[in-house]
């Protein structure tokens, strides 16, 4: 995955604030909210996504998309996670 390409779709789709986050191994978010929208995009690790009552595993590659003031948890793998993160 190119890490500059990602970063430009990001912004090209408006998030002003785009960077780089990792996390170590069983990091846990509990419950918690972000006032406008985030993208996050898995580059290596793994994530699992608890949203709207539904819980969803992400791998390298996949991209996943919170709304805004929409609360949710997350879990972060037994390898721990870097991903490409954007806010607006």
């Amino acid at each position: 995955m190119d890490e500059q390409q990602l970063t430009k779709q990001l912004q090209d789709e408006g998030f002003d604030d785009v960077y780089v986050w990792e996390d170590g191994a069983e990091m846990n978010y509990p419950l918690h909210q972000h006032p406008d929208v985030t993208a996050r995009i898995i580059l290596a690790g793994e994530m699992t996504i608890t949203l709207d009552g539904q819980t969803r595993n992400y791998k390298p590659g996949e991209r996943f998309d919170i709304p805004g003031k929409t609360p949710y948890s997350a879990h972060v793998g037994p390898e721990g996670c870097k991903y490409l993160v954007g806010e607006k």
